[in-house]
């Protein structure tokens, strides 16, 4: 199969959500893969387990805002069945298909930069001094298609402050594992691997930005980024790394790994914003996995209330 650079893919390549899971159906029934939606016994912290394990210790979540949403949710199989994972592959079902044996365990996050208190930490002394917490969040894609999923998960906040940023510290930057040997799709030049992505520090530090271990009040699945990846909500899925190995702190703002594929049509910001268009397809409207019409795309992705603030003052043209 021929791999496109993302600058060469149209949004009218993009695989239509009903045609995809007939085809997944088919490989199934081919292969005899089990189904994403089969769940495990047992209360188990993340990292320990295989994803379908219950998460101990989940604060509920809530659907009042700026921490959730009234909107019907996602089902779990259309979450864990139609990714963009490109570790694994380019197509939506490749992740939940190659990922069956990505190792999650042991896992460690190494902290460097502008901080007090730079570690290499095991994932379960990472996690466990905070509270998990399930917050009902949409995920806007810029294919346009989005989602609505109860992540989860620990305020990014929370982790930001223990590890002590300095005064230089105005970005963080986040780093995926580098394994082509586990993440086949890194064995192919469709992006700069590893997986680079960054946030500015008051991002990084807003209540709604978050660390996410799990989703449907259990472990994450690996195609959606096991054991740890970010969640902004208010930003398009890509900014939304997965499998997360390192968290740096940096001066300066660093270049992601969108941004060195296709500068011109992926910025730094990633804002959801219906009124600057992808340079191949518009932004405006979008079509949540599981309805047939689309609808109207929300500032911030519905988040404007909240988040609006930190870019008052830029041109959301230019800083795209």
């Amino acid at each position: 199969m021929l791999i496109k650079k993302p600058t060469e893919i149209a949004s009218s390549e993009i695989t239509d959500k009903r045609m995809y899971f007939n085809r997944r159906q088919f490989i199934e029934s081919a292969l005899g893969v089990a189904s994403a939606a089969a769940v495990l016994p047992g209360l188990l912290l993340p990292g320990a387990a295989q994803a379908g394990t219950r998460l101990a210790g989940v604060r509920p979540g809530s659907t009042k805002a700026p921490f959730g949403t009234d909107e019907e949710r996602t089902t779990y199989e259309d979450v864990t069945r139609y990714n963009n994972f490109y570790e694994f592959g380019v197509e939506k079902e490749d992740p939940a298909l190659m990922s069956k044996n990505f190792r999650t365990k042991p896992w460690t996050v190494t902290v460097e930069g502008e901080v007090n208190k730079p570690a290499v930490y095991q994932l379960e002394d990472f996690i466990k001094p905070h509270t998990l917490e399930e917050r009902i969040y949409r995920l806007r894609c810029v294919e346009a298609w989005s989602m609505v999923i109860p992540w989860v998960g620990i305020p990014l906040a929370d982790i930001v402050k223990r590890f002590e940023p300095t005064s230089k510290a105005k970005y963080v930057e986040f780093t995926t594992l580098h394994d082509p040997a586990q993440m086949p799709g890194q064995r192919r030049a469709v992006l700069k691997w590893p997986y680079v992505e960054g946030l500015r520090i008051d991002e990084a530090m807003h209540p709604l930005a978050m660390l996410a271990v799990g989703l449907y009040g259990e472990t994450l699945p690996n195609q959606n980024g096991a054991p740890l990846r970010l969640v902004v909500p208010w930003k398009y899925g890509f900014k939304n790394i997965k499998s997360i190995v390192k968290i740096r702190f940096l001066e300066k703002q660093p270049t992601t790994a969108w941004m060195a594929a296709g500068p011109s049509e992926y910025g730094f910001y990633a804002n959801v914003n219906p009124e600057v268009n992808h340079p191949r397809w518009s932004q405006a409207r979008e079509r949540r996995i599981g309805e047939f019409l689309k609808r109207k795309t929300l500032m911030f992705n519905g988040y404007a209330n909240q988040v609006g603030h930190m870019y008052a003052a830029m041109d959301l043209n230019k800083y795209f």
